[in-house]
């Protein structure tokens, strides 16, 4: 879109053509009111507050857009008036309980109504029974609800669970008087406000959704409420700490809201997590997995000890990606020091693809964004169980699809309710396990550029191309005459009289006819449906940009590196841009800075994870760590920016820097090593306290910085491999979390209460001799164990899932790399 100039209340302003007038005032700091709007959802012209004039017409600052050279008045006496009668109806029966509502000090509505200055009611209809709702997990209080649909906005259009609706009020209709006596859009919003309330879609009683909460931080009264907040604090006594979530790789950006524990308990404790929703959404885990702090009262200087004998003695540390890259830099800087191995098993694959994928590239790191995914209108995700791997990658999915009028493909062998619940324009491929090789080859075939595509590939592809003559019925209009009967008048008798005429008619007629048509046998190997190729060529009408998403499956595939350069070859010989989901919350950090090892020495000090003698952030290991909500650092997220976290609450005990000054690498803070991170691998030497974390009004990301993304010489080699005919066969098994989990971090929150066991689809329970509870022996090659059958109303299909949250499960042992795996399934 080209940028177009437009005048608002005599100011010029620079924004994009098409640009709704409110988004383009909120980006120059200009204020229009408004309830109802949220920037990246659709206009739902629920409050009409943003009424302003635009080259004298009035119009709804959210819904109408900017046309070069537009005179905008965001402010005259009709518009004031407008606006004070809608605020007066927003007040009427509204509960005058803001001494102990949850909302009472952000709330919009006395905002608003303080701002238009209503201090008296013109306007009065009877009140109906509006009984609070408990929801589940989210509290809803009819009685507070104003009706401006945000949260129902938000669901669809940003979420994609499409949870809520607005249901009928049932309240008696607005005396007609009213009509005629009140501003029109006044009126008009009453009339709308007094038919509603919301509901759920599913007519149940409790929500049937992913449960992200992201309804409530929306919500601008006390009307949809974290039931967990319930009656908690007052707004005004929490102290915001900025930080970025700590759990998939998403790095979104949150506030820690934080006050003293109770009158007897001085220190700080976590209340609630809240987001700048008109920029970045949360999912379940973010918004409620907070309290995952490691509380430790003093620092155990035994237990300190011991861990620098077993330092000097181990020639390994294994760790996860559940780390800060400052802790990654100690890590790596001990290898270098003394020679350990570092060993983490998710990083190392991620780092592996990436380099086999530069090999081709010619970069370090893939090209695109989430936020490049949000502006696209054609999204094509592989490799990856979106709604869990990283949720805001999904929302980005959905986002695009619902507001740029966009369609997408999905392949994933697990069928997934969610995305096929995002609208028409989504066609799910559950390919079999293993075929990931050939979905990028079809891929390749359908939008790469074949003139740049090595020889060898564009002739590998052919080879899976075939002239095919079939039989097809086709309908033609074959002309037809007949002598037919008509009645006619003499002209000269003047009497009517039949006579015979001529009628000629086209008249439909089917003949069959041999024909030549191509088959691609990609097609049938990916378990494409019958109607792909006519979806598709729907799919792509005026489409002009293009996301591929990748996931964690690709990168511990046993053939990963075929993958990584085909992934390479899509975004360079094509119109994609790709954006690859690190697995866990600072993979890509620790795969950038860590020097990584295939596996284990004789003698392992385990960071989060098990080793003969364990540092541990969960409080089970030998010596206690800080969790990431109790330290200062940055993480690196899925859009390759480096983005500071800090402390919400306090933490006693040692820290990794500790062990690193004990054994002679002496730097007086953990955040010093910000500075020091790696620039030859696209790190900036930046000051920790230099590091911003905020949104501009225009949605502006000023959060740490970006990664540069390092050019190298791309390899002259541009060969792939072929298919194999690799398949698992038997029942499957497949390694991923229930939606809100991710670690063992997010297991240990008390708001998340996700349960640890196979998990099964209730269609696959349906046509199994199993049932939820049941326990069963789950067998691999690998290993067995016996755990508890889950129900899963998420999932679909037959292939049941193992989650990683819970280490007491194990579920990895179970799996080769390859997050797929054949097993058997038997009751006990």
């Amino acid at each position: 879109m080209s940028n177009i100039t437009i005048n608002i209340d005599g100011r010029e302003i620079q924004t994009e053509e098409g640009e709704f007038i409110l988004n383009a005032a909120r980006a120059n700091d200009i204020f229009i009111p408004a309830i109802c709007y949220l920037t990246r959802c659709s206009p739902t012209l629920a409050c009409r507050l943003c009424l302003v004039e635009a080259d004298g017409k009035q119009v709804y600052a959210c819904n109408a857009k900017a046309k070069d050279g537009m005179n905008v008045t965001t402010s005259t006496e009709t518009i004031e008036t407008e606006r004070r009668a809608i605020m007066e109806v927003y007040d009427v029966n509204h509960p005058l309980e803001c001494g102990v509502c949850d909302q009472s000090g952000e709330c919009e509505l006395q905002n608003y109504t303080l701002e238009m200055g209503v201090d008296s009611q013109s306007y009065a209809i009877k009140d109906v029974d509006r009984k609070d709702k408990d929801w589940g997990h989210i509290h809803y209080n009819p009685g507070l609800c104003i009706v401006c649909e945000r949260c129902v906005t938000v669901c669809k259009d940003m979420i994609g669970d499409n949870a809520l609706k607005t249901v009928s009020r049932n309240a008696d209709t607005i005396d007609n008087e009213f009509k005629e006596g009140m501003p029109k859009d006044a009126y008009a919003m009453w009339n709308k406000l007094n038919k509603s309330l919301i509901g759920l879609t599913s007519g149940e009683e409790m929500l049937d959704c992913t449960s992200c909460g992201e309804c409530a931080a929306v919500c601008p009264v006390g009307a949809l409420v974290d039931t967990h907040f319930i009656y908690k604090s007052n707004a005004w006594e929490l102290h915001q700490v900025p930080a970025t979530c700590g759990h998939c790789s998403a790095g979104c950006q949150i506030t820690y809201d934080v006050k003293h524990t109770s009158i007897e308990n001085s220190d700080d404790k976590i209340y609630r997590v809240m987001n700048e929703w008109n920029y970045v959404s949360l999912c379940g885990a973010g918004r409620y997995g907070y309290d995952y702090d490691n509380k430790v009262e003093a620092k155990d200087e035994a237990a300190f000890a011991n861990a620098i004998e077993a330092f000097k003695k181990a020639d390994t540390i294994a760790f996860t990606s559940t780390i800060t890259n400052e802790e990654a830099m100690i890590l790596q800087s001990l290898k270098e020091k003394f020679g350990y191995k570092l060993v983490n098993e998710e990083a190392k694959a991620f780092q592996t693809f990436l380099k086999n994928y530069s090999e081709i590239s010619g970069t370090s790191l893939y090209g695109s964004d989430l936020t490049q995914t949000h502006a696209a209108d054609f999204i094509v995700s592989l490799g990856t169980a979106l709604k869990s791997d990283n949720p805001n990658a999904r929302y980005a999915f959905n986002n695009a699809i619902s507001m740029n009028k966009g369609a997408g493909l999905y392949f994933h062998p697990l069928k997934d309710p969610i995305i096929d619940g995002i609208g028409k324009n989504v066609m799910s491929i559950a390919h079999a396990p293993l075929a990931e090789e050939a979905v990028l080859y079809l891929l390749l075939d359908l939008f790469a550029d074949k003139s740049k595509l090595p020889a060898s590939v564009v002739e590998y592809i052919a080879s899976f191309h075939s002239e095919k003559t079939v039989t097809v019925e086709e309908t033609i209009k074959e002309k037809v005459t007949e002598i037919v009967k008509v009645k006619k008048v003499n002209e000269e008798t003047g009497e009517e009289e039949e006579v015979e005429e001529e009628k000629t008619s086209m008249v439909p007629k089917k003949i069959s006819k041999d024909v030549q048509v191509d088959e691609n046998r990609l097609l049938e190997i990916v378990d494409a449906p019958k109607n792909f190729t006519e979806s598709l060529e729907k799919f792509l009408a005026k489409k002009e940009s293009f996301s591929l998403i990748v996931g964690p499956d690709l990168y511990t595939h046993p053939n990963a590196k075929n993958l990584a350069r085909l992934v390479a070859l899509l975004e360079k010989y094509s119109a994609f841009k790709l954006v690859m989901i690190p697995s866990l919350t600072n993979t890509l950090g620790v795969a950038l800075i860590c020097d990584l090892d295939d596996a284990r020495g004789t003698y392992t000090v385990g960071y989060n994870t098990k080793g003969d003698f364990t540092l541990s952030a969960l409080g089970n290991g030998d010596l206690d760590m800080p969790a990431l909500n109790q330290q200062e650092g940055t993480l690196t997220s899925i859009d390759k920016r480096v983005n500071p976290t800090n402390a919400a609450v306090g933490y006693k005990g040692y820290e990794l820097n500790d062990i690193a000054n004990a054994l002679g690498i002496s730097t007086k803070l953990t955040v010093d090593y910000t500075l020091k991170l790696p620039t030859y691998k696209g790190f900036k030497a930046e000051l920790f306290d230099n590091l911003p974390n905020r949104y501009e009004n225009d949605g502006t990301e000023v959060r740490g910085y970006l990664l540069d993304i390092i050019a190298n010489e791309p390899s002259a080699d541009e060969s792939v491999e072929a298919i194999t005919d690799d398949k698992l066969d038997g029942s499957i098994i497949y390694l991923a979390n229930p939606v809100r989990q991710f670690s063992e971090f997010t297991n240990k929150s008390a708001n998340l209460t996700e349960k640890s066991g196979l998990y099964m689809s209730e269609s696959y329970l349906k046509t199994s001799n199993f049932n939820e509870g049941d326990t069963v022996r789950v067998k691999t090659q690998n290993g067995e164990f016996t755990t508890k059958i889950i129900s899963d109303n998420k999932i679909e299909g037959e292939i049941a899932t193992l989650p990683t949250f819970d280490s007491n499960l194990n579920s990895q042992a179970l799996f080769s790399g390859y997050r797929f795996s054949t097993a058997t399934i038997q009751g006990v």
